[in-house]
C-alpha cells in the first residue's frame, strides 16, 4: 500500500465528501493523482459512501467524488491535506 493510500484510507477529511452522513467503504477507495510539483500531490478520490435504511438490509451504496492537495514530506509521506 503506497503512503498516499495508507493516508487517505486513515482520514477524516474524506467524510467531507460524504452527502448524506453515511460511513466511507475503504474497500471501494480509488484515487489518481492528477498533479504532482515538488512536495504536493493533488489527487482525484473516489468512494462509496454507505447508508444504512431500514435494519437487517444491505447497506444503500453512494458514489462519492472530491480533490485534495497533500503536502508530502521528503520521504512522499503526507504530513497535512487540504480539500478541493
Amino acid at each position: 500500500m503506497s503512503a498516499i493510500e495508507s493516508y487517505l484510507k486513515s482520514c477524516c477529511d474524506l467524510a467531507r465528501f460524504c452527502s448524506r452522513s453515511g460511513w466511507i467503504d475503504n474497500a471501494s477507495l480509488h484515487y489518481a493523482v492528477a498533479w504532482e510539483g515538488d512536495n504536493e500531490a493533488r489527487v482525484d478520490i473516489q468512494f462509496d459512501e454507505l447508508l444504512m435504511e431500514g435494519s437487517g438490509r444491505q447497506p444503500v451504496r453512494v458514489t462519492c467524488f472530491g480533490q485534495m492537495r497533500l503536502f508530502l514530506d521528503r520521504y512522499g509521506r503526507v504530513i497535512r491535506s487540504e480539500i478541493l
